[in-house]
């Protein structure tokens, strides 16, 4: 029998999926998690299926370690990926950030034209399509690679003139096919959602997959009762694991979390 009180266990490429991880501490308050971040391999978005699908075995492997109940890859191009593959492998909940948001878009458009944005492993692997369109078969959906979008993120430049010339390329090829719709497929691009919306306009709704996972992982758990019941005293709420950078990282996370990453340990992940 599952303990419902074991933590949830998030994984992403770097601080990406810190959004997802900040969205469930919002709607699931009394959770435990614990974070890995592969900030030594990153970006995911650059590299084949074989090496992300490698990546995500080891990084669940270590998770387990931790007796989690249950996996969040809060990772677009890992979910992408590698999800397929891991869920079958694993005897607990493996959730991925493409579904929910899918869904979330293909229920939000008007005019039938969604646009995807996300790092070149997304996009190439045509994920959001196949999923938004098993859903609604007449939509069109144009996905656009932004690569520059997560070390501009990883680097802290969320409100600057880089970011807003970068941004203002990237999305000029899909404000020229009228989407209404605008998937930040990728985690770390929520942490820049008000450039991002700024320049797409007031008619274009964004949708943040981080915000709409969340939700799952709580429908999911409410349905199996999994949901934690207790605070144990003396045990950490939130543990953050990282593969390399852990001050950094820990100033990031405090900045952006509504609670505070007191510490970041480092691992040798290539041992699991």
């Amino acid at each position: 029998m599952m303990d419902r009180n074991a933590p949830v266990g998030v994984f992403d490429s770097g601080i990406g999926g810190l959004t997802v991880a900040r969205e469930i501490i919002r709607q699931m308050p009394e959770e435990r998690i614990v974070y890995f971040g592969d900030t030594a391999r990153l970006p995911y978005g650059s590299k084949s299926q074989d090496t992300i699908v490698r990546y995500s075995r080891q990084i669940i492997r270590f998770l387990m370690t931790k007796e989690v109940k249950a996996i969040v890859i809060a990772c677009n191009t890992a979910s992408a990926y590698a999800l397929d593959v891991v869920e079958k492998e694993y005897d607990i909940p493996v959730l991925g950030v493409i579904n929910a948001g899918a869904h979330t878009a293909v229920q939000a458009t008007r005019n039938g034209k969604i646009g995807v944005i996300g790092t070149e492993g997304t996009i190439g692997s045509g994920i959001y399509t196949k999923v938004m369109k098993q859903m609604r078969p007449d939509i069109e959906v144009t996905g656009k690679s932004c690569p520059l979008f997560v070390p501009l993120v990883e680097e802290g430049l969320l409100h600057d003139s880089v970011t807003d010339e970068i941004a203002s390329r990237y999305l000029s090829t899909l404000k020229g096919r009228f989407i209404d719709t605008l998937v930040l497929g990728c985690t770390h691009y929520p942490l820049i959602r008000s450039t991002l919306g700024r320049l797409m306009g007031n008619d274009v709704t964004l949708v943040n997959p981080a915000y709409e996972t969340a939700i799952e992982l709580k429908t999911l758990l409410e349905k199996r009762q999994m949901t934690c019941l207790t605070d144990r005293e003396g045990q950490e709420k939130y543990q953050f694991y990282v593969s390399d950078l852990a001050e950094k990282f820990t100033a990031f996370a405090t900045s952006i979390l509504p609670v505070e990453a007191k510490e970041t340990r480092k691992i040798n992940i290539e041992e699991y």
